[in-house]
């Protein structure tokens, strides 16, 4: 008897236990169903970059769905700004003498036309400062005339006589104030004969010069030449050329010879002594903030090709000598790929492998796509110990 309790004991207990045991083991596969969804939902390929629609809007990122297009062939090299014919003027010395700068003089300042930029001044010299003697020219001349006008109102000084005084007054006057319009009597003066910018100053405070001697030079600044050294193997390939690009050291833009009315003005037929390059050169409206003299990199352009893949540059991203862009393959997912590239025109790049017509490349802010991409090889952190 005491035996058969036992076992109904014993028998309960174990249903009570398998009872616990199926609810707690229930709640634990729900938990772990749950675990495994919130895994499945953020699982993803080894190769996708995960970013967020906030994350990628925050950091400007910008897309651009890849079509074939219109491309010109292009030719990369070097070349030159330089001043157009005409915009230069040499200022030089009228008259022998010693320098003095009337103002200071520095490459970039405006002048305007007339304005004193030096003066030439000649004393203690042999022969005298010729301000001087125009001066004193001038004066006598002046007296002259003076004295004989009251005389010739009482008839006592001839009127021819008066004219003729009156006449050497303004010849001696006009001869003085040629040489110093300012009547500072520092020397003779040198002005300016046009508006422009000084572009160099030949000559030192203090210098002496002879007669014809350039002080400066002056340029305008409104035209404006390009010089693009082309080696002699595209000699074939120049009278295709239609139009230049190029960007300069000092800033990140790109000039265009067709938003600058630019054209072509010659190509040589030879190349340069010793050089082996063939120049080509256009003519240009000067932006304002192009610097003549500045050395450029320079892409000239030639006819059009057409079903031409092309990205901007700034999609390119460069590790050891390979290039890579990233693909949008999700609101949220990106993917980075390979291209090999062609020749670019200082804004686009000819895509020739790695991508096909109707890929979402991102265009700007490729950076971030890569950095968010080292974020996403970190391991997460697990409770594994």
């Amino acid at each position: 008897m005491k035996k058969r309790y036992f076992l109904m004991g014993a028998l309960a207990v174990s249903v009570l236990c398998a009872c616990h045991n199926h609810e707690h083991g229930e709640e634990g596969h729900d938990h772990e169903a749950e675990q495994t969804a919130v895994e499945d939902d953020h699982d993803h390929h080894p190769d996708e970059i995960i970013l967020t629609a906030e994350k990628a809007k925050a950091a400007g990122i910008a897309v651009e769905t890849v079509k074939p297009g219109m491309f010109h062939q292009i030719i990369q090299t070097s070349g030159q700004v330089l001043a157009a014919q005409g915009e230069e003027t040499t200022v030089v010395a009228s008259a022998p003498g010693v320098v003095r700068f009337a103002r200071t003089l520095a490459p970039g300042s405006a002048v305007r036309r007339g304005a004193t930029l030096f003066h030439l001044s000649a004393d203690k010299m042999e022969g005298g400062d010729p301000v001087e003697r125009a001066y004193i020219a001038y004066q006598n001349a002046k007296a002259e005339l003076e004295r004989a006008r009251p005389l010739a109102e009482k008839q006592i000084v001839s009127r021819k006589d008066l004219q003729a005084l009156q006449a050497a007054y303004e010849d001696a006057r006009v001869a003085y104030e040629a040489i110093d319009p300012g009547h500072a009597r520092k020397g003779v003066a040198v002005a300016a004969p046009a508006d422009g910018f000084v572009k160099n100053v030949a000559v030192g405070e203090g210098d002496y010069v002879a007669t014809g001697q350039a002080l400066a030079t002056l340029t305008r600044n409104r035209k404006l030449q390009l010089r693009a050294d082309v080696s002699e193997r595209h000699y074939g390939f120049l009278g295709q050329i239609r139009s230049a690009r190029f960007n300069t050291p000092y800033d990140d833009a790109v000039y265009s010879m067709d938003s600058l009315h630019g054209r072509v003005l010659s190509y040589g037929k030879a190349s340069a002594d010793a050089s082996f390059y063939i120049p080509v050169t256009f003519e240009f409206d000067n932006a304002g903030n192009i610097v003549p003299g500045a050395l450029v990199e320079v892409y000239l352009l030639g006819t059009e090709r057409s079903g031409v893949l092309t990205l901007p540059l700034s999609a390119l991203t460069e590790e050891q000598g390979m290039y890579f862009v990233y693909l949008q393959e999700d609101k949220e997912v990106y993917r980075k790929q390979e291209v090999r590239i062609g020749a670019d025109d200082g804004q686009r790049v000819e895509i020739l492998a790695g991508l096909k017509a109707g890929d979402r490349v991102v265009t700007r802010g490729a950076m971030h796509v890569k950095l968010a991409s080292a974020s996403n090889a970190i391991p997460a952190h697990t409770h594994s110990h």
